[in-house]
């Protein structure tokens, strides 16, 4: 049968999600744990994949497997055998046409910055960390400019894979609480590396250092150049996926 899982996992110890030779991998490990319990190869779709520290709490995985375990069980096996830093929280039984990747409708991402004079030990493998001052209504009026269809090819590197750059955004916006400064974006599709060349060019509007008008003209287009660097990885974290009809919650 068909089968789609959600997967939870913590990047930071991982050289991301595609499997690589000699290299700690999200698949690697995921695909280990699924052919022990099904004692048959397992061969993974994803509905997106992410580079090295990159944190995922709600992935999409989906697979053929010949069993006659519930979706439920299978889900508690395979993460019993799973390193503690991820696990397959939900199982469920799709239709045999069901791909992770393709029928995705969209992703959302967040991004986490503490931004203080003084770090922060307990979020530091969860967040980033900005000592300098910023403006967050300079941030908002940022975010609020991403809504919409625009051309990204400025926040993802020259050398791409890519032959399409345009993506649509529903939702751009950031959060401030006390010190911490959360970035929420959904959109169809990302390009590679485009969130966190987002948000570090946000952050050169926040500072002072980049005028909006510039961050706006990129929004229409650009060489990676011209946009800010990218920010570390470990504040990022794939937050969940839609799918037409794909209930994780209803799964036994």
């Amino acid at each position: 049968m068909k089968l789609a899982g959600l997967v939870e996992y913590d990047g930071a110890d991982f050289a991301g999600w595609a499997a690589q030779p000699d290299q700690r991998t999200v698949e690697g490990v995921l695909s280990e744990a699924l052919e022990t319990v099904l004692r048959h190869p397992v061969k993974l779709a994803v509905a997106g994949r992410t580079d090295a520290g990159v944190h995922v709490s709600g992935q999409v995985v989906s697979f053929e497997a010949e069993t006659t375990l519930a979706p439920s069980t299978l889900a508690y096996r395979a993460t019993a055998v799973l390193p503690k830093d991820v696990a397959l929280r939900r199982c469920s039984a799709v239709p045999d046409n069901f791909d992770a990747r393709r029928d995705a409708k969209n992703r959302s991402y967040e991004y986490r910055i503490v931004n203080d004079p003084v770090r922060s030990p307990l979020k530091c493998r969860r967040a980033s960390y900005v000592a300098r001052k910023l403006d967050f209504a300079l941030l908002e009026e940022a975010a609020e400019m991403v809504r919409g269809a625009h051309d990204f090819r400025a926040f993802t590197p020259a050398r791409t894979y890519h032959v399409r750059f345009e993506r649509i955004v529903s939702e751009s916006r950031w959060e401030k609480n006390g010190a911490l400064l959360t970035y929420r974006i959904t959109a169809d599709s990302f390009l590679y590396g485009m969130v966190r060349a987002l948000v570090g060019t946000m952050l050169e509007v926040a500072d002072g250092r980049r005028e909006v008008a510039s961050f706006e003209r990129l929004l229409s287009g650009g060489g990676r150049d011209e946009a800010g660097p990218s920010v570390p990885s470990r504040g990022l974290t794939l937050v969940g996926v839609e799918y037409d009809n794909l209930d994780f919650e209803g799964a036994t």
